[in-house]
């Protein structure tokens, strides 16, 4: 298969990272790069979950709290019970 030179711009940082990253497993750039690209053509889209789903601060810190069992409220016997606390 014949080679062809493609340019694209990288954050330097990131592009040293990168080098930095794939000469511990044995791969320069160029071969990291084409790897990503076979992987996206043979499943037909990026092959990893790209999202927007990461909480703002406010969630994340609501998230933490909640996993250490603070700031949370209820349970809640009833509806009323609830929507009288969402509402105070």
């Amino acid at each position: 298969m014949a080679k062809v030179s493609t340019n694209i711009s990288i954050d330097a940082e990131v592009k040293k990272q990168a080098q930095e990253l794939f000469a511990a497993l044995g791969l320069d750039l160029s071969t990291a790069i084409n790897i990503y690209l076979k992987k996206a053509i043979a499943e037909q889209g990026i092959p990893f979950e790209v999202s927007r789903d990461m909480p703002n601060a406010v969630t994340a810190k609501a998230i933490a709290d909640s996993e250490k069992g603070e700031d949370v409220y209820g349970p809640f016997d009833s509806v009323e019970a609830l929507m009288e606390a969402l509402n105070a």
